[in-house]
């Protein structure tokens, strides 16, 4: 008789505290279920924005080499003209404007392209290498590829101010994945249907929960890797980033290395300012010319030395701003990132001022450099095709939101989560 009293004693006196337990549990899931709906409801609709343009620009190279094929490409000849009588067949062209960069024809059926700025305007003219005659120009900011990217990255529609909103959708983007898990995480179903997989016949709204959770659960960790690694372009966390690993000394190295006996000279300007180099170069220090001269040397000089660095095919050369200015020679390759390559080089006597390639990265610059190369889809069709799916996820998991949010939502009102109980260490959630 006691056995049973004392074991009834210690059901009521355990019962509260298993409670209390499931209490805070359910407040917890609750408070998350709110920070997830606020944060779908308002960025659901960035996100497939996202999804679309990003989707569009991850095809760049076909769409641009059929879009713009008789600028890009030309009968191949027998004998190349030298660069200098190219880029002097622009300037007779073009006799106020100034030339501000030179890519070599990375292939014998491809056109040479020389960068103008003509009354500010940037242009590129493309030019036959075997006869030096203009082809055709494209206005750079004009192409409907930069026209994507500027909607993609949020100038086009917003200016700096969109540039900041796309950001913040990237991190909630983040925010949504976690809080997502914790609301898909098996509780008590041991089935892997509903859970890993989505049923079919257990009415629409059912259907549409589930279409949104397992997309979601199998695309996560990409969709996490796209969004991190897009992060990397950004104004504050991409600065942050560059902070951080050049703080550690994990993304490039700094001063005199034994890869180059050159030291890394004292610039306030970094190389991201003269050129559109590789990610892991953009905060190297641009140096300046420092041999004594009055002539520059030719871009064939300039070509001999990036060939003598093993600098592959399809590099492109940015010319010097000034008399004081170098040559920046740079390489971000659209399917080996392991051959990015920058080179800043004295205008005057060709000496490799500073030199910078994959051996020579971090191992947070190798991977951020990864992280973007697939981000873009630069690993061949494969990575295009993958990412395309990760299109299609990022369209469906907002679409299927918002969809099962229209369904479950009262007429009239938001019909938002309701607030946890009593949980104070998430008032913040509330």
């Amino acid at each position: 008789m006691m056995n049973t009293v004392k074991k009834e004693q210690q059901t009521a006196s355990s019962k509260p505290e298993h409670t209390n337990e499931n209490l805070k549990q359910n407040d917890l899931y609750k408070a998350t279920w709110r920070w997830h709906f606020y944060a779908g409801i308002i960025f659901a609709p960035f996100i497939i924005f996202l999804a679309i343009t990003g989707g569009i620009y991850l095809f760049k190279p076909q769409i641009e080499s059929f879009m713009y094929q008789d600028l890009y490409y030309i009968q191949e000849g027998q004998q190349k003209v030298d660069p200098t009588v190219q880029v002097n067949e622009v300037k007779n062209a073009y006799p106020n404007a100034e030339i501000t960069s030179y890519t070599p024809s990375p292939a014998a059926n491809r056109t040479t392209e020389v960068g103008i700025s003509n009354n500010g305007e940037a242009i590129t003219i493309f030019v036959n290498p075997y006869s030096s005659d203009v082809v055709g120009t494209l206005k750079d900011d004009e192409t409907l590829m930069s026209t994507i990217k500027d909607m993609h990255n949020g100038i086009f529609w917003g200016g700096t101010l969109g540039n900041r909103w796309v950001e913040l959708t990237a991190c909630w983007g983040m925010i949504l994945i976690i809080t997502g898990i914790y609301l898909w995480w098996p509780r008590k179903n041991k089935s892997l249907f509903g859970i890993l997989f989505p049923r079919f016949s257990k009415g629409k709204r059912v259907f549409w929960r589930e279409i949104h959770a397992v997309t979601a659960f199998w695309f996560s960790l990409f969709i996490a890797i796209v969004l991190l690694s897009g992060l990397m372009w950004t104004d504050v966390w991409g600065n942050m980033a560059k902070s951080v690993v050049d703080e550690t000394g994990t993304g490039s190295p700094e001063g005199d290395q034994p890869w180059e006996k050159y030291a890394f000279p004292e610039s306030a300007v970094p190389t991201k300012d003269v050129a559109d180099v590789p990610w892991a170069a953009e905060n190297l220090p641009v140096p300046e010319s420092g041999a004594s001269g009055i002539t520059p040397i030719s871009i064939e000089k300039i070509m001999q030395v990036a060939e003598s660095k093993n600098v592959h095919p399809g590099y492109k050369i940015a010319f010097p701003e000034d008399k004081t200015g170098v040559y920046t020679v740079y390489l971000d390759p659209a399917s080996k990132p392991w051959t990015q390559q920058t080179l800043h080089i004295d205008q005057y006597d060709g000496q490799v001022l500073a030199h910078l390639g994959w051996k020579d990265y971090g191992i947070m610059g190798k991977i951020i450099s990864l992280g973007i190369a697939f981000h873009q889809g630069e690993f061949g069709f494969i990575n295009q095709m993958f990412n395309l799916l990760l299109v299609l996820a990022l369209i469906i998991i907002p679409l299927s939101g918002l969809i099962m949010w229209k369904k479950r939502k009262p007429n009239g009102k938001l019909g938002a989560p309701k607030l946890p109980s009593d949980f104070k260490l998430l008032k913040g959630l509330h």
